[in-house]
Protein backbone atom coordinates (compact mmCIF):
# COMPACT_ATOMS: atom_id res chain seq x y z
CA UNK A 1 0.00 0.00 0.00
CA UNK A 2 0.69 3.66 -0.69
CA UNK A 3 0.03 7.18 0.79
CA UNK A 4 0.35 9.72 -1.41
CA UNK A 5 -1.05 13.03 -1.91
CA UNK A 6 -4.33 12.85 -3.46
CA UNK A 7 -5.00 14.13 -7.20
CA UNK A 8 -8.30 15.28 -8.37
CA UNK A 9 -8.61 11.40 -10.51
CA UNK A 10 -7.62 9.59 -7.16
CA UNK A 11 -10.51 11.29 -5.26
CA UNK A 12 -12.96 10.58 -8.34
CA UNK A 13 -12.09 7.28 -8.36
CA UNK A 14 -12.68 7.24 -3.84
CA UNK A 15 -15.96 9.56 -5.38
CA UNK A 16 -18.57 6.73 -4.77
CA UNK A 17 -17.15 5.73 -1.26
CA UNK A 18 -16.91 9.31 -0.04
CA UNK A 19 -20.59 9.84 -1.22
CA UNK A 20 -21.92 6.98 0.32
CA UNK A 21 -19.93 7.42 3.85
CA UNK A 22 -21.25 11.34 3.49
CA UNK A 23 -24.97 9.60 2.92
CA UNK A 24 -25.36 6.86 5.53
CA UNK A 25 -24.86 9.88 7.98
CA UNK A 26 -23.24 7.79 10.38
CA UNK A 27 -19.64 9.51 10.87
CA UNK A 28 -19.33 13.01 9.02
CA UNK A 29 -20.96 16.16 9.78
CA UNK A 30 -21.44 16.48 6.09
CA UNK A 31 -23.94 17.28 3.90
CA UNK A 32 -25.70 13.85 3.14
CA UNK A 33 -26.05 14.77 -0.59
CA UNK A 34 -22.99 16.88 -1.02
CA UNK A 35 -21.90 16.75 -4.97
CA UNK A 36 -18.35 15.81 -6.19
CA UNK A 37 -17.62 19.48 -6.85
CA UNK A 38 -18.25 20.67 -3.10
CA UNK A 39 -16.85 17.07 -1.80
CA UNK A 40 -13.68 17.58 -3.54
CA UNK A 41 -13.39 21.29 -2.33
CA UNK A 42 -14.17 20.38 1.03
CA UNK A 43 -12.19 17.75 1.64
CA UNK A 44 -9.18 17.97 -0.66
CA UNK A 45 -8.53 21.83 -1.56
CA UNK A 46 -9.45 23.35 1.62
CA UNK A 47 -7.35 21.20 3.61
CA UNK A 48 -3.45 21.81 3.56
CA UNK A 49 -2.71 18.33 2.37
CA UNK A 50 -5.10 15.65 1.62
CA UNK A 51 -3.61 12.12 0.68
CA UNK A 52 -4.71 8.54 -0.86
CA UNK A 53 -4.12 5.48 0.67
CA UNK A 54 -4.09 2.77 -2.49
CA UNK A 55 -3.26 -0.22 -3.42
CA UNK A 56 -2.65 -1.31 -6.97
CA UNK A 57 -3.55 1.91 -7.97
CA UNK A 58 -7.07 1.51 -6.10
CA UNK A 59 -7.65 4.66 -3.76
CA UNK A 60 -8.91 2.56 -0.50
CA UNK A 61 -8.84 5.51 2.04
CA UNK A 62 -8.26 9.23 2.62
CA UNK A 63 -7.22 11.54 4.58
CA UNK A 64 -7.18 15.58 5.35
CA UNK A 65 -5.05 17.57 7.57
CA UNK A 66 -5.07 21.24 7.86
CA UNK A 67 -4.53 23.55 10.60
CA UNK A 68 -7.52 23.08 13.64
CA UNK A 69 -7.26 26.96 14.32
CA UNK A 70 -5.61 29.97 13.01
CA UNK A 71 -3.10 32.38 14.70
CA UNK A 72 -2.37 31.33 18.00
CA UNK A 73 -3.79 28.13 17.40
CA UNK A 74 -2.35 27.27 14.40
CA UNK A 75 0.13 24.51 16.10
CA UNK A 76 -2.83 22.16 16.31
CA UNK A 77 -3.85 20.09 13.31
CA UNK A 78 -7.12 18.54 12.50
CA UNK A 79 -7.67 15.85 10.42
CA UNK A 80 -10.23 13.73 8.93
CA UNK A 81 -10.15 9.87 7.57
CA UNK A 82 -12.27 7.91 5.58
CA UNK A 83 -11.66 4.06 4.58
CA UNK A 84 -13.59 2.04 1.74
CA UNK A 85 -16.25 -0.96 3.24
CA UNK A 86 -13.81 -3.69 0.97
CA UNK A 87 -10.37 -2.52 3.44
CA UNK A 88 -12.01 -2.05 6.83
CA UNK A 89 -10.58 -4.14 9.18
CA UNK A 90 -7.36 -4.12 7.47
CA UNK A 91 -4.98 -1.70 9.60
CA UNK A 92 -5.85 1.14 6.83
CA UNK A 93 -7.39 4.09 8.96
CA UNK A 94 -4.15 2.80 11.47
CA UNK A 95 -1.37 3.52 8.74
CA UNK A 96 -3.58 6.30 7.86
CA UNK A 97 -3.64 8.01 11.33
CA UNK A 98 0.19 7.08 11.66
CA UNK A 99 1.20 8.84 8.53
CA UNK A 100 -1.05 11.76 9.49
CA UNK A 101 0.86 12.33 12.31
CA UNK A 102 4.45 12.09 10.75
CA UNK A 103 3.18 15.09 8.23
CA UNK A 104 2.03 16.93 10.60
CA UNK A 105 5.32 16.60 12.85
CA UNK A 106 7.07 17.55 9.29
CA UNK A 107 5.02 20.67 8.97
CA UNK A 108 5.49 21.92 12.36
CA UNK A 109 2.36 20.71 14.15
CA UNK A 110 2.57 19.95 17.61
CA UNK A 111 -0.53 18.67 18.09
CA UNK A 112 -3.61 17.07 16.54
CA UNK A 113 -7.14 17.33 17.64
CA UNK A 114 -10.50 15.73 16.33
CA UNK A 115 -13.37 17.80 17.19
CA UNK A 116 -16.07 15.82 16.40
CA UNK A 117 -15.54 11.79 17.00
CA UNK A 118 -19.06 10.20 16.56
CA UNK A 119 -19.60 8.77 19.85
CA UNK A 120 -21.34 5.61 18.45
CA UNK A 121 -18.57 4.81 15.83
CA UNK A 122 -17.10 2.28 18.40
CA UNK A 123 -14.25 1.15 16.11
CA UNK A 124 -12.57 4.68 15.50
CA UNK A 125 -12.53 5.15 19.12
CA UNK A 126 -10.97 2.55 20.01
CA UNK A 127 -8.34 2.79 17.62
CA UNK A 128 -7.58 6.75 18.22
CA UNK A 129 -7.37 5.72 22.02
CA UNK A 130 -4.70 2.86 20.95
CA UNK A 131 -2.93 5.68 18.99
CA UNK A 132 -2.31 7.99 22.21
CA UNK A 133 -5.39 9.68 21.81
CA UNK A 134 -7.11 10.87 25.22
CA UNK A 135 -11.31 12.29 25.03
CA UNK A 136 -11.11 15.73 26.14
CA UNK A 137 -14.15 16.25 25.89
CA UNK A 138 -18.03 14.94 25.26
CA UNK A 139 -20.57 17.16 23.35
CA UNK A 140 -24.15 15.75 24.27
CA UNK A 141 -26.19 15.10 21.38
CA UNK A 142 -24.07 16.43 18.97
CA UNK A 143 -24.50 14.62 16.21
CA UNK A 144 -27.83 13.28 14.65
CA UNK A 145 -27.36 9.61 13.18
CA UNK A 146 -29.60 7.97 10.98
CA UNK A 147 -29.95 5.22 12.84
CA UNK A 148 -29.21 5.81 16.68
CA UNK A 149 -30.84 9.77 16.40
CA UNK A 150 -29.17 11.70 19.06
CA UNK A 151 -25.15 10.51 19.68
CA UNK A 152 -22.44 11.91 21.49
CA UNK A 153 -19.43 12.86 20.13
CA UNK A 154 -16.00 13.55 21.63
CA UNK A 155 -13.27 15.98 21.13
CA UNK A 156 -9.85 13.96 21.07
CA UNK A 157 -6.39 15.49 21.37
CA UNK A 158 -2.89 14.07 21.14
CA UNK A 159 0.24 16.17 21.41
CA UNK A 160 2.80 14.74 19.23
CA UNK A 161 6.04 16.24 20.61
Amino acid sequence: MQIEEITKQDFEGFWPVFKEVVAAQETYAFEPDLDFESAYQLWCKSALKCFAAKENGKVLGSYYLKANGSGPSNHICNCGYMVSPEARGKGLARAMCEHSQQEALTLGFMAMQFNSVVSSNEVAVQLWRKLGYQIVGTIPNAYRHKRLGLVDTYVMYKALK
